[in-house]
């Protein structure tokens, strides 16, 4: 019966399982398809969002390419005064507009509308002005006279804001916005308010400056304190004799009583028959320039008053070609020349050697600008940039900007506005509009707009001159502390920075995570194994701001202090490692395998602190064998030959050699085969020999290249050794390697315990040795993991930002040099976004440095994604 019962129940079970139903659930297909919707969507998400971010830095990027465009034109006729207009000036709500002639009639208007606008008029006696000077930012002018007098004024506009009620009952509308009682305009602003612009004018008394003689020429500068006034000005008289005069003025501020100083200086006689154009002198007084029409300008060196030099005459026009304009910029670095074919230049003065000049310095043309189609007859210059305006005798204007050598704009009148005399043009004090004056009262104003005139494909990712270089570089400077400052917005420096920080860290990080990874997976003991991994997954947890402080704070002031042990330490813990190694051989088998697991690591990080210590207590007497003594002065070059320090830089590629040519040439598989016969302690002394020997070789060598190379002149300092700076790329490498080498020792660690055991086995089982079977056969099939684990470091290390603004010094220079400091793209967006003006172009710029971030990023993965998959066919074949 038992028998029975057992062969029922079995019968039984076979029923229930024959009868079990094998249809899938709904609710499994249901989760399934969720699933795989879900992962669709969130994939489709994923390549959306990456596209949407790229838009966004696109459309916030691309106006800074697309130059200036013409708003609205307006034209008009004004009364028109007597006599050569010799300035125009426009306020900054484009709303009057004043011309002065050489008579001293103002004449100013209401620019929307012609609508004449009372004026002062400055008394000349009925005589009129031979020379003339402006300042560029105030409106302080100077005249100069036929009998020898000068006479100092100022024009101006007086803004004020109002109450609406105190506007003049009796105004007249002249537009919408604007009404005026002859004298004044007043303009409606929300809030019951309006703003109230005049003209405001004064004139000193003449003083006489060049008895009997006409002033042909003249410049004029204000400076010095409310307390001290100074005033500077030069004069050119029809005899050719230049002076240079300075006024300093002294304010009692109790009694408000002054008291001025005028001392006078005559400057070297110019030439016989000279036809002086146009005369400039700099804000200091310390520079001269008297321009003659044929092109040939004199410039004097005036820094010494009571001794002023000629300090060059120099040729910047072809024969035959005369000079129309002659103007600086603002800042007084750049002189702009104009000439009657046309052309426009400006010019640097710099310092040069062999320079033909008693100063060292000499006039450079820095910058060729489009030609005009005819002789160059009006300009003006901007009050806040590098722009300015130019106007040929046909009619056109142009809007020019200096440094980048671009043709912004090209204005022309309208079709009804006649004959295009213009004799003179005025550029807004907001670089929002230009307005051309003609005979006969007629005028023309254009309304601008020219965002970003100072970036384009060249400025940005090309070399620039900009003033006060020696030649076009790439710079990197968005912020000064003068008014005449002008932004440098080349990613060139950023860039490399980017490159450099990353190519360190991974120099750093790579070799020790990958030997860190292959150790741990082929070398080490399952139970030391379990504890090391997880302790290193942990170093990805500290933030990189902690690690950018320590670097900064700790790190690199040791590095400095103690510079010659660090580099020491490169050498001696390697060597001392593989010392240890081989040491390791002379132990019995059964010994070494009873202390393969936590003994065994615990020697190997006593061997690292020996190599450490080595190179403490060595680094000072090898200092003095390398360096001299000093290594911060044997970088400067200042003592010291480079030949020791050639020989250790070159000693693994001589080791390379050495070891090569032992096996092509020398008894290589000889001794190869002596290792294969000879026994454990016999083995590891002979293959210790040959290690020696190969040393020595490969010191012998690297000393005799080094010996040659600093025969013929090479020496690397200058190059990637240089000056030392405390917070520099090598500390950012020890930084920036410490947070990368987690992830790349993680994620290729995994990669290698990912091969299949079979191909270990069999490797193992043919007589392989570990490291054969780790470098032969685990490495090349977990490549393609390898590799993108190097490729995620570097993804980390190239978007790095703390680690980069604490540790490197935060400098956007262009050097080779690992003692210096470098700024990254990511870097320099957290430093500068918080004082960048939404919409501006430093503003533009930094989303132009996240969006070349993100092409590099791009670009690199993509092409580590081919890679990766060549590595992955390659692994699948074996």
């Amino acid at each position: 019966m038992p028998q029975d019962a057992a062969t029922a129940a079995k019968q039984g079970a076979s029923a229930l399982v024959g009868k079990r139903d094998k249809t899938t659930k709904k609710s499994v297909i249901f989760a399934d398809k969720a699933a795989d919707w879900i992962i669709t969507v969130g994939g489709l998400g994923v390549i959306l969002a990456v596209f949407g971010i790229m838009l966004f830095l696109l459309q916030v990027v691309v106006p800074l390419f697309t130059g200036g465009s013409t708003v609205a034109t307006v034209s008009g006729r004004a009364p028109d005064k007597p006599g050569t207009v010799v300035m125009d000036r426009v306020d900054e709500y484009r709303t009057l507009s004043v011309a002065v002639t050489t008579r001293g009639d103002l004449s100013a208007f209401h620019v929307p509308t012609g609508k004449a606008v009372e004026a002062p008029t400055f008394d000349f006696g009925g005589k009129a002005a031979t020379a003339f000077a402006r300042t560029i930012a105030t409106g302080d002018i100077a005249f100069g006279f036929a009998d020898g007098t000068v006479r100092f004024g100022k024009t101006g506009f007086e803004v004020k804001v109002i109450p609406a009620a105190d506007v003049p009952a009796g105004a007249t509308a002249l537009d919408r916005h604007d009404r005026s009682d002859g004298r004044q305009i007043f303009t409606t602003l929300p809030g019951n308010q309006a703003r109230q612009i005049s003209i405001s004018a004064t004139m000193a008394e003449p003083q006489e400056i060049a008895p009997g003689a006409a002033i042909v020429g003249i410049d004029y500068r204000v400076g010095g304190t409310v307390e001290r006034p100074t005033r500077a000005f030069v004069t050119v008289d029809d005899k050719g004799i230049a002076r240079l005069s300075l006024a300093e003025t002294k304010v009692n501020l109790l009694t408000r009583k002054e008291t001025t100083e005028v001392t006078t200086s005559t400057l070297p006689a110019l030439p016989a028959g000279v036809v002086v154009k146009s005369v400039l002198m700099t804000e200091k007084a310390d520079q001269v320039y008297i321009a003659e029409r044929s092109g040939r300008v004199h410039r004097y060196d005036t820094r010494d008053m009571n001794a002023p030099k000629l300090a060059e005459t120099i040729d910047l026009l072809p024969q035959g070609v005369e000079l129309t304009v002659f103007s600086f910029l603002i800042g007084e670095q750049s002189l702009v020349v104009g000439a009657s074919d046309g052309s426009v230049d400006v010019y640097f003065r710099l310092q040069q050697a062999g320079a033909r000049s008693t100063d060292g310095y000499t006039l450079v043309r820095a910058h060729r600008l489009e030609k005009q189609g005819a002789a160059i007859v009006a300009m003006d210059v901007s009050k806040r940039s590098k722009m300015f305006v130019t106007a040929d005798a046909k009619g056109e204007t142009w809007v020019r900007h200096s440094t980048t050598e671009q043709t912004l704009l090209r204005l022309r009148p309208p079709a009804d506005f006649g004959a295009t005399d213009f004799k003179a043009v005025a550029f807004a004090p907001r670089d929002d509009a230009v307005l051309a004056v003609a005979g006969g009262g007629r005028y023309v104003e254009w309304v601008v707009s020219i965002p970003h005139p100072e970036t384009t494909w060249s400025s940005i990712f090309g070399k620039v001159w900009y003033e006060g270089y020696g030649a076009p570089d790439y710079t990197w400077q968005s912020s000064s502390g003068t008014d005449s400052f002008e932004p440098k917005f080349s990613l060139v420096p950023l860039i490399f920075g980017t490159l450099k920080s990353t190519f360190y860290a991974l120099l750093m990080a790579v070799p020790l995570a990958l030997a860190a990874a292959i150790f741990t997976s082929e070398f080490l003991h399952p139970t030391v194994r379990s504890v090391v991994k997880p302790a290193m997954e942990m170093m990805a947890s500290l933030p990189s701001v902690v690690l950018g402080f320590i670097a900064a704070l700790i790190v690199a002031p040791i590095v400095e202090q103690h510079i010659t042990s660090v580099l020491l330490a490169f050498v001696f813990v390697p060597l001392t490692l593989i010392a240890a190694a081989y040491l390791w051989q002379f132990m019995p088998q059964t010994q070494a395998i009873r202390l393969s697991g936590v003994p065994r690591f615990i020697l190997m990080f006593g061997a690292l602190g020996v190599g450490l210590w080595l190179a403490s207590v060595l680094g000072g007497p090898l200092e003095w064998l390398m360096f001299a003594g000093d290594f911060k002065a044997w970088v400067n070059r200042d003592r010291g030959s480079p030949v020791p320090f050639m020989t250790v830089i070159l000693l693994p590629a001589a080791f390379l050699t050495a070891s090569y040519a032992l096996r092509r040439f020398g008894p290589g598989p000889r001794i190869d085969g002596l290792l294969r016969r000879a026994s454990g302690s016999q083995a590891a002394a002979l293959d210790g020999g040959r290690w020696l020997a190969l040393i020595v070789a490969a010191l012998m060598l690297s000393y005799v290249v080094s010996s040659l190379l600093a025969g013929v002149g090479y020496d690397p300092r200058g190059g990637m050794i240089d000056t030392y700076v405390q917070r520099n790329t090598l500390v950012v490498g020890f930084a920036m390697g410490f947070a990368v080498i987690p992830i790349i020792y993680t994620i290729a660690e995994d990669a290698l315990n990912s091969v299949p055991e079979h191909l270990r086995g069999a490797s193992l089982a043919c007589g392989a040795t570990q490291w054969q079977t780790a470098t032969r056969v685990i490495l090349p099939t977990a490549a393609s993991g390898v590799f993108a684990a190097v490729m995620i470091g570097m993804g980390r290390a190239v978007g790095e930002t703390m680690i980069v603004v604490m540790a490197a010094g935060n400098t956007p220079i262009l050097d080779m040099n690992i003692f210096n400091g470098l700024r990254a793209l990511s870097a320099n967006i957290a430093v500068e976004l918080p004082e960048a003006v939404r919409d501006d172009s430093l503003y533009r710029m930094l989303f132009l440095a996240a969006l070349t971030l993100f092409v590099i990023t791009f670009v690199v993965n993509t092409a580590a994604e081919v890679i990766r998959q060549r590595f992955r066919k390659r692994a699948v074949s074996l």
